[in-house]
């Protein structure tokens, strides 16, 4: 008896296991009959980007929030404070992200407060790659934390499940891919600022213009050791531009092919007459 339960508990053989794809679909289907639909991927919309400059770190995000397939706010908030010399950009769903950071924000205060010392950058990724890790990418939120310490300029991305990359640039969300482009064509190692800032806003508004999820404006935030700069609404390029002719038309311009007229016969049930109190 013991070495049939000890036998049970052996790890089994490497490769991926599938021992709940059938307990899914018993699931599915039990609550299929009850009425309702099983949860589906949430698609959420954002681009956020930043890099490494000469003297600190540049983070930029659009400011759309989409609701399914409609547009809930066109002027978010999509970079955050952590410290005063660090901020983080939130993609994926924005409750997630919102208050992600704001535990983030709150912790490491607690820190800086317990310890007598400015927070780090490494420190402040490494305690959210761990909170994210323990709900196994539960959470929402895909992050790109960015700031300037003793040790310098770190820029890093933390994926809802937990991994990290650290990269002297970065984009994340669904117009990551146009975003990255555009840094992959134009960056260079130690980039002046004025560059640097439109290398953003260019890798921001290709993201802008190549994904439906993401739109609005353009949101900078440069943080270098003399402070940071929060340019909210840095650029529109999406602003309505003026129309150039008129649009109506008389009517008769459009021709009519066919016309029915189709009669409705209606037969009167109850008629009453109420007469209003004017005394």
């Amino acid at each position: 008896m013991m070495l049939h339960s000890v036998a049970s508990c052996e790890l089994q053989d490497g490769g991926f296991c599938f021992e709940n794809s059938r307990r899914n679909g018993v699931l599915e289907s039990s609550l299929s009959e009850l009425g309702y639909k099983s949860p589906t991927a949430r698609k959420t919309g954002t681009t956020i980007a930043g890099l490494v400059f000469k003297d600190g770190v540049i983070l930029g995000a659009d400011t759309r929030a989409t609701d399914d397939m409609v547009v809930a706010d066109k002027n978010c908030m999509k970079i955050h404070f952590i410290a005063p010399n660090i901020y983080c950009c939130g993609a994926g769903v924005a409750a997630d992200a919102e208050i992600t950071t704001q535990i983030m924000s709150s912790n490491v205060e607690l820190h800086t407060l317990n310890t007598g010392r400015p927070a780090l950058v490494a420190m402040v990724t490494r305690q959210l790659k761990q909170m994210l890790f323990r709900y196994q990418g539960h959470i929402g939120s895909s992050l790109i934390v960015g700031g300037v310490d003793v040790t310098g300029a770190h820029l890093y991305s933390v994926y809802p499940h937990g991994s990290y990359d650290k990269l002297p640039f970065l984009t994340m969300g669904s117009g990551a891919a146009a975003a990255v482009s555009v840094f992959e064509d134009r960056f260079k190692p130690d980039m002046e600022l004025e560059e640097a800032k439109t290398l953003v806003r260019d890798a921001i508004a290709a993201g802008i213009f190549c994904d439906l999820g993401s739109g609005s404006n353009v949101d900078l935030c440069v943080i270098t050791e003399g402070g940071v700069e929060y340019l909210r609404g840095y650029d529109k390029p999406t602003a309505k531009g003026r129309r150039e002719g008129q649009y109506k038309y008389k009517p008769g311009t459009t021709a009519v092919l066919t016309e029915t007229v189709t009669p409705l016969t209606l037969d009167v049930v109850d008629e009453s007459v109420h007469v209003m109190d004017t005394e």
